[in-house]
């Protein structure tokens, strides 16, 4: 796997669909989540970024589903290590999430802010 497959495995392990935010697909139906991939090689830490997606007037699910991600995350992150050379290290990002308004009144939206550290030769 590489450090794309990796990020992209670990925005899909909620039980939403998610895509990359330069190509969800036109038929995309909320929920799910887009993500952003930036890599780089050993000791660099990343920002990184996702965004959940509800159709919804309620933020009690999409709320939930934040905290799913922050206690996958923990207070030590997340290791992924199945990248053909070497590891991911995923942590919280300061802040964490927040809430964002959207043009449509039905739309629920929470931006994700997580690092990556790749310890990998590149």
């Amino acid at each position: 796997m590489d450090k794309a497959q990796a990020i992209h495995e670990f925005w899909s392990s909620f039980d939403l669909p998610a895509y990359d935010e330069s190509s969800v697909p036109d038929n995309a139906v909320m929920p799910y989540i887009t993500y952003n991939v930036v890599t780089d090689g050993l000791d660099s830490v990343l920002p990184l970024h996702g965004s959940l997606w509800y159709r919804t007037t309620s933020w009690e699910g999409i709320s939930k589903k934040a905290e799913d991600i922050a206690q996958a995350l923990g207070e030590n992150g997340y290791l992924i290590k199945k990248i053909d050379d070497g590891y991911v290290w995923m942590q919280k990002g300061r802040p964490f999430a927040q809430r964002m308004t959207d043009e449509d009144e039905q739309v629920r939206r929470i931006y994700v802010n997580v690092t990556a550290e790749f310890l990998t030769a590149y």
